[in-house]
C-alpha cells in the first residue's frame, strides 16, 4: 500500500454501516432547504465528498442568484417525502431516488452514497 492509499478515503463495506434511509431523507431536506435560501450549504459539508460539495455550492450560489433577480425571499420549501427507492450496485455504495411532493410538483432527488472512512459520504446528488 502506497502512502497516497494509506492516507485516502477508506471503503467500508455496508455491514459496517447504518441504513441509508434516513440519511437520505435528511440529505434531501438539506439540499431543498439549502435552494431555498433557509439553509447555509456548509451545514451539509460533512456528509459529501469534495467533488459533490462543490457542485452543490454552485446549485446554491445560481439559486440564491435567481432568488435576487426575481426580488424574492427566502422561504422554507413545504414538501413531503413520498417514497425512496434505494439499490446497492456494489458493496458499500447505495444509489436512491427520493420523490418528493410539494406544493407547486413533484420533484426527484438522485442521491448516491458510499461507504468511506466507516460513514457514509454524498458522492452524487441531482435534483430532477
Amino acid at each position: 500500500m502506497t502512502l497516497h492509499e494509506y492516507f485516502s478515503p477508506q471503503p467500508t463495506p455496508a455491514s459496517q454501516l447504518p441504513d441509508p434511509e434516513p440519511l437520505l431523507r435528511s440529505l434531501t431536506q438539506g439540499a431543498l432547504e439549502v435552494f431555498a435560501g433557509v439553509r447555509e450549504v456548509d451545514q451539509l459539508a460533512r456528509w459529501f465528498s469534495e467533488e459533490a460539495y462543490a457542485k452543490l455550492v454552485i446549485r446554491a450560489n445560481l439559486s440564491a442568484r435567481a432568488r435576487s433577480a426575481r426580488n424574492v425571499r427566502p422561504s422554507r420549501p413545504v414538501f413531503e417525502i413520498l417514497s425512496v427507492r434505494r439499490s446497492a450496485p456494489a458493496d458499500g455504495v447505495v444509489e436512491a431516488v427520493v420523490i418528493v411532493a410539494g406544493p407547486g410538483r413533484t420533484r426527484a432527488v438522485a442521491i448516491r452514497l458510499e461507504g468511506l472512512d466507516r460513514r457514509w459520504r454524498a458522492t452524487s446528488l441531482a435534483v430532477l
